[in-house]
C-alpha cells in the first residue's frame, strides 16, 4: 500500500472550489457591513448639526449630519450659539459614529456618542437644536421630542426667545424672500403685541 494523500470522493473536489468561494464571499460581505460604526476624531464642526470626523483607523474624512436633530442656521438667532455648543461637546474629541445609511447633500447622516451619551440628544436636552419630526423615527423619536419638551419647560439656549423660527422655516424664507417680510411682520405682530 502506497503511503501519500488520502483519495478524496469525486463530489468533494467539484464541492470544494464553490465552498471556498462562499467562504471569500461571506468575509468580504462582513467586512463591507463594518463601516457602519467607527471610531474617529472630530476634526471640525460646521454648525450647530454638521461635524467632519477623520476615522481612527485613516482613510478619506466622514462629513457627518447629526440624526434627528436641526440646529438654528449660521445666519439665524441661536445659530452661533449652537455651534459653540457643539463644539464645546465633541471638538478635538474621540467619538463613536454610528452610520445610518442615509445621505443628505453629500453629508453621511449619524449618530454621535461621546462618554455613552448621544450628542445629538445632548444637543435637543441643552436647548440648540430641535427634534427633526419630519425625520426621526423608532427608537428615537419619543426620546428627542421630550428632551425637546423639557429644554422648551426651562427655558434653555434657543428656548429663551418665546417662539424661535424653527431652520427648516428659516431655509424656506431663504428660498422665498418675497413673502419673508409679510411673514416677519405677522411674527413680530404676534410675539410682541404689535398692532
Amino acid at each position: 500500500m502506497k503511503r501519500g494523500r488520502i483519495p478524496f470522493p469525486p463530489y468533494v473536489s467539484a464541492v470544494l472550489p464553490f465552498l471556498v468561494f462562499l467562504f471569500g464571499l461571506a468575509s468580504a460581505l462582513s467586512f463591507a457591513f463594518q463601516g457602519d460604526i467607527l471610531q474617529g476624531k472630530v476634526m471640525q464642526v460646521k454648525d450647530g448639526d454638521t461635524v467632519v470626523v477623520a476615522p481612527a483607523d485613516g482613510g478619506e474624512f466622514y462629513t457627518c449630519r447629526l440624526y434627528g436633530i436641526d440646529a438654528p442656521e449660521k445666519r439665524q438667532p441661536y445659530g452661533a450659539e449652537a455651534t459653540k455648543e457643539l463644539k464645546r461637546l465633541v471638538l478635538g474629541q474621540t467619538v463613536v459614529v454610528e452610520l445610518t445609511g442615509s445621505k443628505t447633500y453629500g453629508r453621511h447622516v449619524c449618530i454621535i456618542r461621546k462618554d455613552n451619551r448621544i450628542v445629538n440628544l445632548e444637543m435637543v436636552s441643552r436647548g440648540y437644536a430641535w427634534a427633526y419630526r419630519q425625520y426621526l423615527k423608532r427608537p428615537y423619536a419619543s426620546e428627542y421630542i421630550d428632551a425637546e419638551k423639557s429644554a422648551r419647560d426651562k427655558r434653555l439656549g434657543l428656548w429663551q426667545d418665546l417662539n424661535p423660527t424653527p431652520p427648516w422655516e428659516f431655509r424656506k424664507l431663504q428660498r422665498n424672500p418675497k413673502g419673508s417680510n409679510r411673514f416677519f411682520l405677522i411674527r413680530g405682530i404676534l410675539r410682541y403685541g404689535l398692532a
